[in-house]
């Protein structure tokens, strides 16, 4: 399979230079690629393991990976994806970083078969006229201000530091292209500009006409919300600062409804095995239960993932939440307080008017923000359930004795 076709099915691709250009290329021979990481921080966190996920499906696929630290790029600063400047880093700090980083990626990539290079190497070596005569002069800046990661600064300010990023990684693609024929930068969405302003340098220094842009779509859950980040912050690689149990955590409590997704883009299964883990549950209940306890199941867990069980029957609500009884209450009406706190909901009452008041309590469906409110049974269970989620997944079955 052309490794473009497989990062489709990912769902990895979401804009290409050349998309005929480049697909023919990788059909046809082993490429270079690269992409870079600025030493911002000592570590990683998931979002940037995307792109270099994908760096690593070219490795498997027989390409060449070269990935760049950007000790150069870095003492500048990415004005990608920010509405505000970034504070300059010391040099020290920023070789501590590459250092990390660059152990982090020996780590994910092995000994051999890619190669890794910092780019402060030669831009650190470009003088202030050689950067403005043979390069500066190739920049149109009416071209440049209509970039959207400086488009989206121009209200608040950019620095001519920031300004001038674009440039510099440029230059980098430039000076891959002559030194190891790299062909191919693949990054995020939020570097789509930086990634064309690197094809057209090459193309008006060199009349180069084979080298491609590729980036990888942000990457959203489910909800619609930024996948990558917990109640505590990022998940980082470091184990000093996400433990492996913190990791495997984040991953366990992933919603049902992105777990394919992110086995497309973070593991290496194949098409056919994760075809049939996304089968799986389908099969074995049409087999147990035929078509119609399918179609059911499937009603009940599109409502459960949506919240909106405000339609089940009593029947489906029983058989769904049987295993997530909570406490008893007494009687229905009932202050939505009290039946937190007694349905074991919620340790204490403080707690409970805090998650009431910010959104986090829905009671037979609808969600409640008023710690006055009276809540009763369901009404498909005959008096009998309060069905409380609280948060994304936790659901609770309190039963009206």
């Amino acid at each position: 399979m052309n490794i473009i076709d497989e990062l489709k099915w990912r769902g990895a691709v979401n804009q290409q230079t050349d998309e005929e250009g480049l697909y023919k290329l990788v059909g046809e021979k082993s490429i270079s690629l690269y992409c870079g990481i600025d030493p911002t921080g000592d570590s990683m966190h998931i979002g940037h393991l995307i792109p270099f996920m994908i760096l690593k499906r070219f490795q498997l696929a027989g390409h060449h990976p070269v990935i760049v630290i950007g000790g150069g790029t870095g003492s500048i600063g990415d004005p990608s994806g920010r509405k505000t400047e970034r504070v300059l880093q010391s040099q020290e700090t920023i070789r501590h970083n590459a250092e990390c980083l660059t152990a982090q990626m020996k780590k994910l990539f092995g000994e051999d078969g890619f190669t890794m290079v910092n780019n402060y190497d030669w831009l650190s070596k470009i003088s202030l006229l050689e950067f403005l005569r043979d390069y500066g002069k190739l920049f149109n800046i009416n071209t440049m201000l209509a970039k959207e990661v400086v488009a989206s600064r121009l209200d608040t300010g950019i620095s001519f530091t920031e300004f001038s990023y674009q440039i510099l990684q440029s230059i980098d693609f430039k000076m891959l292209y002559d030194k190891y024929d790299v062909q191919l930068q693949i990054g995020g969405a939020d570097q789509w500009g930086n990634i064309t302003n690197g094809v057209e340098l090459l193309r008006k220094t060199e009349d180069v006409h084979d080298a491609y842009g590729l980036t990888i779509p942000l990457m959203l859950k489910a909800d619609g919300t930024k996948f990558g980040k917990t109640a505590g912050g990022a998940v980082w690689l470091d184990p000093k600062k996400t433990s492996p149990y913190e990791f495997y955590q984040f991953w366990f409590n992933q919603d049902d409804r992105d777990v394919v997704k992110y086995l497309k883009y973070f593991t290496f299964l194949s098409h056919e095995e994760i075809d049939a883990l996304e089968k799986l549950a389908e099969e074995v209940t049409r087999f147990v239960h035929g078509e119609e306890g399918l179609a059911q199941a499937e009603k009940v867990t599109q409502a459960l993932f949506s919240g909106n069980i405000q339609e089940l029957s009593g029947d489906e609500i029983e058989g769904a939440f049987r295993n997530t009884k909570g406490g008893e209450v007494h009687e229905a009406p009932i202050n939505i307080v009290e039946a937190l706190v007694q349905g074991g909901v919620e340790k204490s009452k403080r707690q409970a008017r805090e998650d009431v008041k910010n959104g986090a309590i829905r009671v037979n469906g609808v969600q409640i923000r008023d710690t006055e409110a009276a809540v009763s049974a369901h009404p498909n269970t005959d008096g009998k359930f309060i069905i409380i989620r609280k948060g994304k997944k936790n659901y609770f079955s309190i039963e009206v004795k």
